[in-house]
């Protein structure tokens, strides 16, 4: 007996939801004031990135995955800071 049923819907995020969830975690990041002011600005510009509808998905994506792995090697950064960077980092990564 198959136990595979032909009802059963695999959910998965459209890459406009992960963009969403990305943007909505650098709102986060940019509020915090425990993180420095230069990491805040970077998170910020990331935003701006993947918002800009001017250029190619994977372009966008790549670009803001440069800056935050450069704002994840800052020494200043909180250890919270870091692991929610790192967090964004691997949600671009899954963005198609």
């Amino acid at each position: 007996m198959a136990l595979s049923s032909p009802n059963i819907k695999v959910i998965t995020m459209d890459s406009e939801e992960k963009l969403k969830q990305v943007i909505s975690v650098l709102d986060q990041l940019t509020e915090d004031t425990s993180v420095p002011r230069n990491i805040r600005r970077g998170a910020n510009e990331c935003k701006v990135k993947l918002l800009n509808k001017g250029e190619a998905l994977d372009v966008r994506t790549a670009g803001a995955i440069y800056v935050m792995d450069d704002l994840a090697n800052d020494p200043n950064i909180p250890l919270h800071g870091r692991t929610l960077i790192w967090n964004i980092i691997s949600q671009l990564e899954q963005v198609n």
